[in-house]
């Protein structure tokens, strides 16, 4: 099919859909809904997900591993099972450095809700953290003004603290916060750091904490806090071997025969991320396949009016094929029309789906982001329900008997 005949069948098509403008309007509104809400779901699911793996990652972090108490729970079975289990304690952060040659780092750490307060400002449930002296070494934990604490300060439990972004911010605001002191459940504390700004999920502050030395925040909240282990290979590539060397360290500390299952847990930030999805998927086919199903009524409205079309059209197929036009001219004729009709739904329903997701985006705390390939995917999807909606109509057209139609159309 020549590029002159290709370009005639859609001026031809544009034609027809411009002189029934509003009838044309109303057919592809149904696409325009459709395709509107796949974009906009498309990215508030991808916004979701990068911002759960962000803050997932930032928390447990890309290259470590974690050893609490019960684990990862992914129902109460579990959690009754689990509840017993002892805690964790320094005993277990000593076991499992002295017995792996691919642990590089393992850090003990301590969280509880507590009062941050400087003069008349008081945050009432900031994030208290303790931890110990290896904290450097991981990347989850940064200072943007100051400095990290030092290891002399953590071992001799000294009173310094690293205050989170939004939490120096709240106290201080354009004060200069560091080597100010400040009150941490009624104790003095001195800042030394602010840590970088990590930013917010669904509208909620991850900046909001102050971290402290693991001795201190003992005192504060008492021995018997439940702690958790943040262990870090040496060689990103030996994950695997690092944590069952962990996992056998606890088991000769904990003193656990072999047939008998692990009383702590242990993961990695590809295990939450890994359940996480799990957890997700199933509700996100479920919105895409309600969303494809109006799709799908969306086609069946476009070839019932092709079919009418079809109709009104009679003379003028028949007048066509009376002067020569083939049957898969008419038939591509008609297809052109319908794939049009649904493609100007698609690019309607796309661009009121990113301006809905850049809304949502700026103005609710739920983030958005916005692929190419999801604009890409719903533009192809109403060209693919275009043209299988409209073969039917299409060849209904193609059918007619020139005779028969030029008399139908008188």
């Amino acid at each position: 099919m020549s590029v002159h005949l290709v370009g005639e069948m859609i001026g031809v098509a544009f034609n027809a859909i411009w002189s029934n403008r509003l009838r044309s309007f109303l057919t592809i509104l149904g696409n325009i809904v459709a395709v509107a809400s796949i974009v906009t779901l498309v990215s508030l699911i991808e916004g979701i997900n990068d911002e759960v793996a962000g803050v997932i990652v930032t928390e447990v972090g890309a290259d470590t591993f974690m050893v609490d108490r019960t684990g990862l729970i992914t129902s109460e079975d579990e959690l009754e099972r689990r509840r017993s289990n002892p805690r964790i304690t320094l005993d277990d952060r000593d076991a499992i450095r002295s017995f792996s040659e691919h642990v590089d780092a393992v850090m003990a750490q301590g969280r509880e809700g507590g009062e941050v307060r400087y003069r008349d400002e008081v945050l009432e449930q900031a994030t208290i953290q303790g931890v110990t002296s290896e904290f450097a070494r991981f990347p989850t934990f940064t200072a943007e003004r100051g400095r990290l604490m030092t290891p002399t300060e953590i071992s001799r439990n000294r009173n310094v603290v690293l205050l989170g972004w939004s939490t120096a911010d709240r106290l201080f605001g354009s004060t200069d916060p560091l080597d100010r002191i400040i009150n941490i459940q009624g104790v003095h504390f001195r800042v030394v750091g602010i840590s970088q700004r990590k930013g917010t999920m669904f509208g909620r502050s991850q900046d909001e904490f102050a971290v402290i030395p693991l001795g201190a925040f003992q005192r504060l909240f008492g021995n018997r806090r439940p702690l958790i282990l943040m262990a870090r290979p040496k060689d990103p590539s030996e994950m695997n071997r690092a944590i069952d060397d962990a996992t056998m360290a606890l088991r000769i500390e904990r003193r656990l025969r072999p047939r008998e299952d692990n009383d702590f847990g242990i993961f990695t930030s590809e295990t939450v991320l890994g359940i996480y999805n799990q957890a997700t998927s199933g509700i996100f086919a479920v919105l895409i396949g309600v969303v494809g199903l109006a799709l799908v009524v969306a086609g069946i409205v476009i070839m019932n009016i092709m079919l009418m079309a079809v109709s009104e059209r009679t003379r003028e197929i028949g007048l066509r094929k009376a002067l020569g036009a083939r049957r898969r001219d008419v038939l591509w004729q008609m297809l052109s029309e319908s794939v049009i009709l649904s493609l100007l739904g698609g690019i309607l329903g796309t661009a009121v789906g990113l301006l809905a997701a850049l809304a949502i985006d700026q103005f609710a705390p739920v983030p958005a982001t916005v692929h190419t390939w999801s604009v890409l995917l719903a533009i192809s999807t109403t060209a693919l329900v275009g043209l299988f909606f409209g073969i039917y109509p299409a060849a209904r057209a193609a059918a007619l008997d020139p005779i028969e139609a030029l008399g139908r159309g008188e």
